[in-house]
Formats: C-alpha cells, structure tokens, sequence
C-alpha cells in the first residue's frame, strides 16, 4: 500500500494517539479509522453510526472466517 505524508492539527494527532492506545492501533490507523467511517458516514447520511459499526464489525468477522451459515425457516 503506498503511503503519503500530510499535515495535520497536532490537537487532533493527541486526541488519535489517546484513542489509538485505548484501541491497540497506532495513531495514523486511528486517523485512518476516522476516515473510513467519516468517508461511509458522508457516502450514506441516512445510516446510524451504530448500523455502520456493526457492518464494519460483519466485514472482519467474515474475513476471519467467523461467520456461521443462516437458515431461514
């Protein structure tokens, strides 16, 4: 994956590395964690954030492999 380098506020930098330590993800995951649901967040402002998380949560259970087969009826 390339990679750049950007600017930014050092106050948000602080706040991503509190977050970071509490998620076991280094500052710059942080931020690209806030991206990535900022960027689905804009893509679909119909959506809770709670529903967004959860699907977030549904894609790394299903490529873990941890997903079990549903049975309708």
């Amino acid at each position: 994956m390339a990679t750049a380098s950007v600017r930014i506020d050092h106050d948000l930098f602080d706040k991503a590395a509190i977050m970071a330590n509490a998620f076991n993800r280094t500052p710059p995951k942080q931020i690209e964690h806030w991206a990535k649901i900022g960027e689905i967040m804009e893509d679909n402002p119909d959506l809770p954030y709670a529903f967004v998380r959860q699907a977030m949560i549904a894609q790394a259970e299903r490529a873990a492999g941890k997903l079990e087969a549903y049975t309708f009826g």
